[in-house]
């Protein structure tokens, strides 16, 4: 009977949770339902006990004194997110070593393009709010949302060809770069030039760590939060810059090659073969040794680096950024009216320059780049799909919604200016999946 009951756990919720985990486009689907549970919480009677929840302080109390006291909110943007962007970070140095950025000469017009789109947004964004106060929020549209747009990718399955996904998924790699160079010399606050060195001291001891050939990921963790991101928090940088550096130190390289891995896997799937078993389901201790060995080899086969990106992937996905939206996406309806909203260009300026200046910049820099025959179009890219990818790059949504946090600081900025994203994120997405659903 429990064998029964265990069969159907596993057949009907664990198998599918585990492959609906796995699938690329879950974690925009979570994100999606995430959004709409913070605006439903902040539009219900218990709005006041949403937003009162996240202006809560946690920190830590010594001799009377309070240190690290900071709101749940600020933890969430400052703490949560930094181990988002260290898995930016961890992509992006494989992406470096042998993924899409590994040779410039492939990736000339996606990182133009990328650089467009990334461009034309801010323009658009700063001729709607020159010489005002809200100009600060040029940074808002030039982010796209990687998860959002390729999980629309995912949605489309054949009908867009690899070279396509492939022509994406560089120019918002390259777009990601992007958002944390300008979050790093454009939105950070006055900077404490000593905890800024002492950050720094940090990273250099992981760099000749990785060097020295240091593979445990423990050490590289303890430096990494309790050296580094420390510092920065402390610093006036934004502590997710900290997260992207430490990323960079981790090392790419295994502890043994794959032909020693190859070997003594079959060295040890020999010795499991002739071990002498017994007639019952549970294994020998013979048997769970070699099993072990086994199991420390494969760890050791697979780099640092892409066992950490592997390993927080899902826990990103489908813990941090669902939070995250939960935190900062719940906007209030009631007491708004049409004229407040527009009061300034914030919310124009951040919904043209997304869904008008991400294709723009995008489509115009493709041409010019193939038109000089300085880098071809990739095979399949048609006028269409092209476009499509325009448009599906403004989708903004938690990039967007993230400058954002750290543009504005009055309350009525911040939300014109998710209007302006929730708009255009929307617009564009389905814009961009008609488009590219065409061909």
């Amino acid at each position: 009977m429990n064998n029964k009951i265990q069969g159907t756990i596993n057949d009907h919720i664990l198998i599918p949770l585990h492959g609906f985990i796995h699938q690329e486009k879950s974690g925009g689907i979570v994100l999606a339902v995430s959004v709409i549970i913070s605006l439903v919480l902040a539009n219900s009677s218990w709005s006041e006990q949403y937003f009162y929840f996240f202006e809560q302080k946690i920190g830590i109390v010594i001799n009377g004194y309070p240190y690290f006291n900071y709101s749940i909110h600020h933890w969430v943007n400052d703490g949560l997110m930094a181990m988002f962007f260290f898995v930016v970070g961890l992509e992006l140095k494989r992406e470096f070593i042998g993924g899409e950025l590994a040779d410039i000469r492939n990736t000339v017009l996606p990182i133009c393009a990328a650089i467009g789109g990334m461009v034309v947004p801010a323009i658009i964004y700063v001729i709607f709010n020159a010489g005002s106060q809200t100009i600060n929020g040029w940074g808002v549209p030039m982010a796209t949302d990687i998860a959002f747009s390729l999980g629309i990718l995912c949605l489309l399955g054949n009908r867009v060809p690899t070279s396509i996904k492939v022509f994406l998924t560089t120019l918002a790699i390259v777009d990601d770069l992007g958002a944390v160079l300008v979050i790093a010399f454009f939105y950070t606050s006055d900077i404490s030039l000593v905890n800024l060195s002492i950050g720094f001291c940090f990273l250099l001891v992981m760099f000749i760590a990785n060097k020295m050939g240091v593979k445990n990921v423990l050490f590289y963790a303890l430096l990494g939060i309790g050296g580094v991101w420390t510092s920065f928090l402390l610093s006036g940088v934004h502590a997710t810059i900290a997260a992207v550096l430490s990323a960079f130190m981790i090392p790419a390289d295994s502890r043994i090659s794959e032909s020693i891995y190859i070997a003594r896997t079959k060295k040890l799937l020999n010795r499991f073969k002739n071990a002498q078993s017994n007639d019952v389901s549970t294994l020998e201790d013979n048997q769970l040794e070699i099993l072990d060995r086994m199991r420390t080899e494969a760890k050791h086969a697979i780099p640092p680096l892409q066992r950490l990106e592997h390993g927080m992937h899902p826990m990103v996905s489908f813990v941090i950024m669902p939070v995250f939206a939960l935190s900062n996406a719940g906007i209030s309806f009631s007491g708004i009216d049409i004229s407040s909203l527009f009061s300034t260009n914030i919310a124009v300026g951040v919904m043209l320059g997304l869904l008008l200046g991400k294709p723009i910049g995008i489509v115009l820099s493709t041409f010019i780049l193939t038109k000089l025959k300085i880098a071809p179009m990739p095979k399949a890219m048609t006028v269409h799909r092209l476009i499509g990818i325009g448009f599906i790059a403004s989708i903004g949504f938690t990039m967007s919604m993230f400058v954002s946090t750290l543009a504005f600081n009055n309350h009525s900025h911040f939300t014109q200016s998710m209007m302006g994203i929730f708009a255009a994120s929307i617009a564009g997405g389905i814009i961009g999946f008609q488009l590219l659903k065409r061909g």
